[in-house]
């Protein structure tokens, strides 16, 4: 088998890659060793940046998400039992966020790469991506019980952290950059409205607590929880005690209750692997970089990396120039950390570290008042949170 460009991964970054290319008459394979059914179920990320709800609608992806997607103007800061919004058109120059579940971007982009694009194949594992440092990579992988290759001018890693792609790029040319955070966050499905119309970030002296939400009658909400804790020790009662505590306000909110439908516990770590890029093979989203949650980047900066590519291919084909090319991993990373430093911040902000001293739970509310009443602070957030330039 032979294409232009192959494609390790079918999440949103594989897939919007492919169309991408596509659109720009430029072939690919992509290879996802899950089957379509659980890629389609697979929970992650739930808020688009501006950018990402702007490129997939120029990508003939966005119908569905204007459809059903949620637009939010900004997010309420809890701190101290009070409530201050941020909000982002006013602070930004209209710039706002969807909440639409990935789960639904990689159910409009297999529909339509099965129905216009290249072939998407399932089931289909990766083993290995070989010469990756000449004009000729190819990616070696099973499907349905044969090995076989594809041959390549270019591969695009978008298969994750612990995908294959990476391990490509020679160790001695390789640079990482990681910290691991003491604690988790315990996440919940529930069968409930969301009990408030934009995203809760609260800090409190029990830990982060969050409220967002999948749709208009389900909620997703998340506690801090230690390292290592197990989802299933807290039970149904205790998880909502618990998000009413930490939820707490002076005024009459309250937290609507429901049923729990999934549990699950969510590691925290940063890491950024540099370069992103080896001969013909780039790496794309989390097999390159990983963020904690908070900030609400990874699917974004996965987007990112795609569009750079694609953008970087396209001109190689109309110009015949790879400068662009070869700037990827450049290009990719100065967007990245930008978005390491905003999660970062948002997480150190937010939480309470095990053994945090009075003088740091002083900082922590004085770093929130100062967002609360400075315009600058306020829109250094805004900024942020709907999303860095692309390229």
């Amino acid at each position: 088998m032979r294409t232009t460009v192959g494609i390790i991964g079918a999440g949103p970054a594989g897939l919007l890659l492919a169309r991408l290319l596509h659109n720009a008459g430029i072939d690919s394979v992509v290879l996802e060793s899950r089957d379509r059914a659980y890629v389609e179920r697979r929970q992650r990320a739930g808020i688009l940046e501006q950018g990402t709800a702007d490129v997939l609608r120029a990508a003939g992806a966005g119908e569905r998400m204007d459809r059903e997607g949620l637009r939010h103007d900004g997010i309420e800061l809890r701190f101290d039992r009070r409530r201050h919004r941020v909000d982002f058109p006013a602070l930004t120059g209209g710039r706002s966020v969807m909440v639409y579940a990935q789960t639904e971007v990689c159910k409009d982009l297999i529909a339509l790469q099965l129905q216009e694009g290249g072939p998407l194949l399932f089931e289909a594992e990766a083993l290995a991506v070989e010469d990756a440092g000449t004009d000729a990579p190819r990616v070696r992988f099973r499907h349905e019980g044969r090995e076989d290759a594809l041959e390549c001018e270019y591969v695009v890693g978008c298969d994750g952290f612990w995908g294959v792609a990476r391990k490509a790029i020679p160790a001695e040319l390789t640079q990482v950059f990681e910290r691991t955070y003491p604690f988790g966050w315990l996440g919940i499905l529930a069968d409930v409205p969301p009990s408030h119309d934009e995203l809760v970030y609260a800090r409190h002296d029990r830990g982060f607590a969050l409220l967002s939400l999948r749709s208009p009658s389900v909620s997703r909400l998340y506690l801090q929880v230690p390292d290592g804790t197990d989802a299933e020790a807290w039970s149904d009662e205790e998880i909502w005690d618990e998000l009413e505590r930490r939820f707490e306000t002076a005024d009459d909110w309250r937290l609507e209750r429901g049923p729990i439908t999934q549990k699950s516990v969510t590691p925290m770590r940063s890491y950024v692997h540099e370069p992103m890029r080896h001969g013909r093979l780039f790496l794309a989203g989390d097999a390159a970089h990983i963020v904690p949650p908070t900030g609400a980047k990874g699917l974004n900066l996965a987007v990112g990396d795609v569009v750079t590519f694609a953008r970087a291919l396209t001109h190689r084909k109309e110009t015949g120039s790879a400068e662009l090319l070869d700037a990827y991993s450049r290009t990719c990373l100065r967007r990245i950390w930008q978005a390491e430093r905003f999660s970062y911040d948002m997480t150190t902000l937010l939480h309470r570290a095990p053994g945090a001293t009075g003088f740091e739970d002083r900082l922590q509310l004085a770093r929130l008042e100062r967002i609360a009443s400075s315009r600058a602070a306020e829109t250094d957030l805004a900024e942020g949170y709907t999303g860095f330039p692309f390229g």
